[in-house]
């Protein structure tokens, strides 16, 4: 049976392990990591748990959170997952308390779980997404259990016969898919959309953007809009438990996964080693 650890022990994975009145339950009121497992450690740890607290501070928590590393290694184990790639799922919410109050309850949940990691596809179809990403939210920029949008999103673009949805914030500009971080190449430089988009700080950008500088590839954070999708060299999506994922059409362009698209992801699957070896 699968196991889950949460508040410290550990629980079959089976059902929700929290109470009917967690306002993460049924207010969203909650954060959230996805991070890669592999060969039964987690990677990019430190990262995760500095953008969570990071997150936690948007709402006035102050996470006391354990060693990530150690119980990861122990959840995998548990879970027969020690070998190849694994997801797991970091999740806290707010627990019992008023509507109009964000102070954690004293049964909030701090749980991880894991899953089999899945195949990353060597490409995916994008398209623009219908409803736009408010960048002026309090939410913008964090992982939430407020994810229902982004499944709504998604869901469309499958409906459509494509696999990824690209938001536009509210003054027109990329910002996101619905479950990466979008990147363009335009003359041999990466190009990204800018914080203030409203996108997530995501983890395998974060590693990206480091990744691209050390091996002398340009990179640019800035506003971008829905044409520099029509005239960009290769479009890639990313996320911390795939690296990047070459766009191979958005809406009728079809592209292939150019030099750079790929250079990065042999160099970020090293990263990924190199992180599990420390």
């Amino acid at each position: 049976m699968s196991e889950i650890w949460c508040n410290g022990g550990w629980l079959p994975a089976a059902g929700y392990p929290g109470s009917a009145q967690d306002r993460g339950a049924f207010l969203g009121l909650g954060l959230f990591e996805t991070m890669l497992g592999l060969d039964g450690s987690l990677v990019f740890a430190d990262r995760h748990v500095s953008r969570l607290r990071k997150s936690g501070e948007r709402f006035g928590w102050l996470l006391d959170l354990p060693d990530l590393r150690e119980i990861a290694s122990e959840l995998l184990l548990r879970n027969r997952l020690i070998e190849g790639k694994a997801r797991l799922r970091l999740i806290v919410t707010a627990g019992s308390g008023l509507h109009n109050d964000l102070t954690p309850g004293a049964d909030r949940l701090i749980w991880l779980s894991a899953f089999p990691g899945g195949e990353v596809p060597e490409s995916i179809r994008l398209c623009l997404s219908p409803w736009p990403r408010n960048e002026r939210s309090p939410l913008a920029g964090l992982k939430t259990a407020c994810y229902a949008e982004n499944m709504v999103a998604l869901n469309h673009a499958r409906q459509l016969g494509f696999e990824e949805t690209v938001f536009l914030n509210t003054a027109g500009n990329l910002c996101e898919t619905a479950t990466a971080n979008l990147f363009l190449v335009k003359d041999g430089a990466l190009l990204t959309p800018s914080s203030d988009s409203g996108c997530l700080p995501g983890i395998g950008r974060e590693v990206l953007l480091e990744i691209a500088g050390s091996h002398g590839i340009a990179t640019d954070e800035r506003t971008l809009g829905p044409e520099d999708l029509y005239e960009a060299d290769e479009i890639f999506i990313s996320s911390s438990t795939r690296g990047p994922v070459a766009v191979s059409r958005f809406e009728d362009r079809d592209l292939v996964a150019g030099p750079v698209t790929r250079a990065l992801g042999i160099a970020y699957a090293e990263a990924v080693a190199l992180d599990v070896r420390r």
